[in-house]
Order: C-alpha cells, then structure tokens, then sequence
C-alpha cells in the first residue's frame, strides 16, 4: 500500500544539518507535486514544504524559511529536504506525500493520494 518511501533520519545536535530523500518503486516522482510534512506527539500533522512538477516552484513553513531547501534529482527519481541550522523544534516524524493528478503542491494533506511511511528526525539540544 506504501507508494513513497522517506530516508534520512537520524539523531544530531542543534545547529547540525540533515538531508531527506522521498523515492518511490512504482511511481515517477517527477511528474508529480510532491509536499513534506511532519508530525510531533500530540501534535496536528503541518505542512513543511512543496514543490511543483512545472517551473519548480517550492513554497515552505515559515518557521523553516531559509534553514530548508526541497529540490528534485530526477535521476534518483528522488524529491530531497534539506535541512540546515535544525532546532530541537524541528523534532518530528517527516513524511512525504505526493499526487499524480496535479502540478502543484499543496499545504493540505488531504490535497494527496501517496504517501511514505515517515521517517524519523530527532534534534538534541
């Protein structure tokens, strides 16, 4: 059932920096939007960031602007999250979602059809 998968994860320090990849078997990822969310306890799933399929437009959470960087490598049929200057706030389960019926990303979860089985990210202070 799991279409997307997420790599990555790891345990660093404040101010350590960590790369994401979301690749999929099944589907080609570039023809896809493809969003990153993540998932604290206790907490509402949010919306990190996105990236279209036509010009390669991303748009991201405030709370991250300027620490992470989504971008494509078509020839790992790969969506990476960049992640830089991590905080103990960015302390979450990431997932990434993706649908292959639209260009764009969205911030709504329900706006997708895939998703991965999240992986874990965990910042230490």
């Amino acid at each position: 059932q799991v279409q997307l998968v997420e790599s990555g994860g790891g345990l660093v320090q404040a101010g350590g920096s960590l790369r994401l990849s979301c690749t999929s078997s099944t589907r080609t990822l570039s023809t896809n939007g493809v969003g990153w969310f993540r998932q604290a306890p206790g907490k509402e799933r949010e919306f990190v960031g996105g990236i279209s399929t036509v010009g390669g437009y991303t748009g991201y959470l405030d709370s991250v602007k300027g620490r992470f960087t989504i971008s494509r490598d078509n020839a790992k049929n790969a969506v990476l999250l960049q992640m830089n200057s991590l905080k103990p706030e960015d302390t979450a389960v990431y997932y990434c979602a993706a649908d292959p019926f639209r260009s764009y990303y969205g911030s709504d979860p329900t706006y997708y059809t895939y998703w991965g089985q999240g992986t874990q990210v965990t910042v230490a202070s």
